[in-house]
């Protein structure tokens, strides 16, 4: 992926989450609760990098686009892209092995 593409990311908490990459700069990025932004392939392959950079993508932090997820986290467990949405409809029609497979295997923010 060329690391110029720009990879919307969603905040998934219900709370703000920032970083700072030094090598871009000093970047230094805060997402409100909810909030989606694009940023390039680039930062988030070195926020993948920095401590506890990897953690924030796979529990707070949505990379929408499955390309680039699956090249920065690899493989992921289909509750990771869940919204808010997702999650009603899984409470109100879903099967109770849904539900324990959700509560199982989705990240933190979920």
């Amino acid at each position: 992926m060329n690391k110029n593409t720009k990879i919307k990311v969603r905040n998934r908490s219900n709370a703000s989450v920032g970083y700072t990459i030094p090598d871009l700069s000093n970047l230094r990025r805060t997402y409100a609760a909810n909030e989606v932004k694009e940023v390039t392939f680039e930062e988030l392959q070195k926020l993948s990098y920095r401590p506890g950079g990897g953690y924030l993508l796979q529990h707070y932090l949505v990379i929408e686009n499955i390309e680039a997820r699956e090249e920065i986290l690899g493989a992921v467990e289909l509750e990771y892209a869940y919204t808010e949405k997702d999650i009603e409809k899984l409470l109100m029609y879903g099967s109770m092995d849904e539900l324990l497979d959700c509560l199982d295997f989705a990240p933190t923010g979920v």
